[in-house]
């Protein structure tokens, strides 16, 4: 289908999306209650910077810091690739390549379908770290800074997104990628800035995770939501963040294109 033919369609595969997660919100709620981790590690954190601070990081910061995490954590996530695993394994995959839009085009509008109901979730986090740590250190601070932040989020779901369709489309070559997914999810857990901020880390290794994606799904966005950064390093940070889509996108379309020739030979 055309550009033109994708825009047509896109309004109504969101409506539809956003009655689907209407529809499943109990699911979502349950799926929030599994992303608490932050407010853990905030407590741990908070406990062990309590005689003095961890480099940067007072008591303070670490609740705007996980606060922030827990917010954008929920502005981020993605969950194409146990989708696409299932729908491959089952066979109904088939019913979505019958339809004129390319079901990366469903899988997304799903996904973005359901951000209003997150955003319900994250806008009060947000309003309760600004209660309990300042404006100053819960929010951008410039105009600048939101519209960064914005498009760091943007970027984040695009990475973690697009990730996931690469992931997921190797279940198209084997029986099931739902293990990759899970060593991908080790690493976001350690390299991404979920666990602990990643200026914590020693300098050298933050180098490496530096040009790695996971600091620019979560670590990224947070740091600029809680104006980690001056302008020059976040347009830096952006720079990359947003090499890494596009590196990713290419990724994600090759994986997917080469996959669904296989599928339609199994099918055949």
């Amino acid at each position: 289908m055309s550009a033109r033919g994708v825009l047509r369609a896109l309004p109504t595969m969101l409506r539809v999306g956003f009655a689907e997660s209407i529809a499943y919100r109990a699911e979502m709620f349950v799926w929030v209650l599994s992303t608490t981790m932050p407010l853990v590690n905030m407590v741990l954190w908070m406990a062990v910077s309590k005689d003095a601070p961890v480099g940067n990081y007072g008591q303070v910061d670490f609740v705007s810091y996980f606060l922030a995490t827990f917010a954008v954590r929920q502005l981020t996530s993605a969950w194409a690739a146990w989708l696409i695993n299932w729908e491959v394994k089952q066979g109904t995959l088939a019913m979505r390549l019958l339809r004129p839009v390319s079901p990366l085009w469903a899988y997304a509008s799903e996904n973005v379908a359901g951000f209003p109901m997150r955003v319900v979730v994250a806008v009060p986090v947000v309003l309760v770290s600004v209660a309990l740590v300042g404006a100053d250190k819960a929010v951008p601070q410039h105009a600048w800074g939101w519209a960064l932040f914005l498009l760091a989020v943007l970027g984040g779901w695009a990475i973690t997104f697009l990730a996931n369709v690469a992931i997921g489309a190797l279940s198209l070559f084997m029986d099931s990628s739902q293990k990759m997914m899970e060593v991908w999810m080790v690493l976001f857990f350690v390299c991404s800035g979920y666990m602990y901020p990643v200026e914590l880390l020693p300098a050298g290794l933050r180098a490496v995770i530096d040009w790695l994606p996971f600091r620019y799904q979560m670590g990224l966005p947070v740091e600029l939501m809680t104006s980690a950064h001056d302008l020059p390093t976040a347009l830096g940070l952006l720079a990359r963040q947003w090499a890494w889509v596009l590196g990713m996108g290419v990724l994600a379309v090759t994986l997917w294109k080469q996959g669904v020739k296989r599928f339609a030979a199994f099918g055949g």
